[in-house]
């Protein structure tokens, strides 16, 4: 048995940015005969490479458009690689994007159930979390309404809710406990330590350098998708912050 909850090996991902667009054949045809470039393409992640052990806290920063996300998208089998492998042992849940997996046009309720089912839980074992997930996310008085007209703190906390109730193997967040008023960021904060206590393994994004040195073990910086540093997590957070104040 692997001791490895996730294997990263050579992987890479671009993105190609359109600058025009193109409503006719005409317009088509034209750009291909002058071969006239209507995008770029812009490299995301570039051969990236990393373990992280079972029952590991991993934290991952960052500047903005460094790679952090599409990173945690590809371990969730959400985006593929160009190239490399990822390598996953055990159950998966992320809680990356506002509302990600869930239908605005069902309820709270129903898109937990959808939800669950899709992680591979049977619905007799979905029903007895469900109160729980709705307690937890403080949204007892919003159980039966449409997702849509949740504000964007709302859809948080209900995703974040139903992820640890699933009680995952391995758990990705992506700036989850920003989200929502103090009192909830602290909940969230508490459930991620629980989690880390039980063994379970973590890999977050965080703009916070006191949540990474609280929660991680070890800590990769990301620049322009590729690693700068990794390992132990002060150090990492010493370049990146030195490489912020120098750029």
């Amino acid at each position: 048995m692997s001791e490895f909850a996730i294997r990263v090996k050579n992987v890479s991902k671009h993105f190609r940015l359109y600058h025009e667009k193109r409503t006719t054949m005409y317009e088509a045809i034209f750009g291909i005969i002058n071969r006239k470039p209507y995008y770029e393409t812009l490299q995301v992640l570039d051969n990236v490479s990393f373990d992280v052990k079972k029952g590991e806290s991993f934290g991952i920063v960052g500047k903005n458009g460094s790679g952090k996300t599409t990173l945690l998208r590809i371990l969730s089998h959400i985006f593929h690689p160009d190239s490399g492998s990822i390598e996953v042992n055990g159950t998966i849940v992320p809680v990356l994007a506002l509302g990600l997996g869930f239908h605005p046009e069902l309820t709270a309720v129903t898109n937990i159930y959808q939800s669950s089912i899709l992680l591979g839980l049977s619905k007799r074992k979905i029903s007895q979390h469900v109160d729980d997930i709705i307690k937890f996310a403080e949204l007892e008085k919003f159980a039966d309404t449409k997702i849509k007209n949740f504000s964007s703190g709302m859809q948080m906390r209900l995703a974040f809710s139903t992820a640890v109730q699933v009680d995952p193997e391995i758990l990705l967040l992506d700036e989850v406990y920003a989200v929502g008023d103090v009192n909830f960021q602290k909940k969230c904060f508490e459930t991620v330590l629980d989690f880390k206590k039980q063994g379970k393994s973590i890999i977050f994004v965080s703009h916070d350098m006191g949540d990474i040195k609280r929660i991680s073990d070890r800590a990769m910086f990301l620049n322009r998708g590729k690693i700068s540093s990794i390992g132990n997590p002060d150090t990492v957070i010493e370049d990146y912050l030195n490489f912020m104040k120098n750029n």
